[in-house]
């Protein structure tokens, strides 16, 4: 099987990319990546290794990937991701990111490849106690440039159901050591404020409100299970691998650095209401994410130990 990462070198690519070799059925891994982010270190001593090949590629020019061949699955990775700095760049983000998936999209139906495609729980917004994936679309409510670009591009996929074979992964918010890690996303960036004896800025209100969160572990698990199951239905599943307060995460930050230093603040994002999401509908297809937060925590806090 050869498949073909975009967006390789970010914080979930680049994890892939370090352990692509636990699917035994993949036999080359092309990687592409317009490296705007700089993160250059996502690519060491990995092409060799793993049977990888980079290109640099930009996908808002559709005809980036025409010279790629013969791919049988596609995981779509590349965007623009930081939903709370999407505010005053929304045109930017939207062009980008709907260029991107249309270029994906174009490149799966010439070549009939298969499609993974990553959108967020975000997308729910302001909702009740718990959510699924069966909820009405008027209790979809996101409230991001970016949570709203997501559900357009589930829609778009959803017009095609019949042309192309795809899932589209709701995924929580990431948490995990990458070589192409950020730190824009809660839990890193609580950890690496902690880590630096700075203050943890935390959303007034925010400190019991459940939010769903997903180690790159278990983003690793999906893909996985998608490409060695042959899992492509046209459906969509929520991924995370559990629902935790603000309280919750700091007191999981707290066993690995004691003193903490919290700062409360306003939030520039409306959809600060607590919810659960259920993914008991991807369990149901024996899909199992529970990677336990507490490592994730553990190991990015420990990246900083020596400082």
């Amino acid at each position: 099987m050869k498949i073909l990462v975009t967006g390789a070198c970010g914080h979930i690519g680049s994890y892939f990319l370090e352990n692509v070799h636990k699917i035994k059925k993949i036999k080359k891994t092309i990687l592409v990546d317009n490296l705007e982010s700089n993160r250059f270190t996502s690519l060491f001593n990995n092409l060799k290794k793993n049977n990888l090949n980079f290109y640099k590629r930009d996908l808002n020019d559709r005809k980036s990937l025409n010279d790629i061949k013969n791919i049988d699955v596609v995981i779509h990775l590349a965007s623009m991701t930081n939903a709370a700095k999407s505010f005053g760049k929304e045109k930017e983000m939207f062009s980008n990111n709907l260029n991107c998936l249309d270029t994906v999209i174009d490149f799966c139906l010439k070549n009939k490849s298969k499609l993974i495609h990553l959108s967020s729980t975000s997308v729910y917004g302001k909702q009740t106690n718990i959510v699924d994936e069966n909820c009405e679309e008027r209790f979809l409510l996101p409230q991001s440039p970016y949570a709203k670009i997501k559900l357009i591009e589930e829609k778009k996929l959803l017009k095609l159901k019949n042309k192309i074979s795809y899932n589209t992964f709701r995924f929580g918010t990431i948490a995990g050591v990458s070589k192409g890690i950020r730190f824009h996303t809660a839990v890193n960036s609580f950890c690496i404020n902690a880590a630096m004896n700075e203050k943890i800025n935390v959303y007034k209100n925010a400190m019991d409100q459940y939010r769903p969160y997903l180690s790159v572990r278990d983003a690793f698990k999906v893909f996985k299970f998608c490409i060695e199951k042959n899992f492509f239905n046209n459906d969509i599943f929520n991924a995370l691998s559990g629902n935790f307060t603000v309280r919750q995460i700091l007191n999981k930050i707290k066993k690995y650095k004691k003193k903490i230093n919290i700062k409360y603040v306003d939030t520039p994002l409306l959809n600060q209401l607590s919810y659960h999401v259920d993914q008991s509908k991807i369990q149901k297809y024996g899909l199992k994410l529970n990677a336990d937060i507490t490592l994730d925590i553990k190991n990015t806090i420990n990246l900083f130990k020596n400082i």
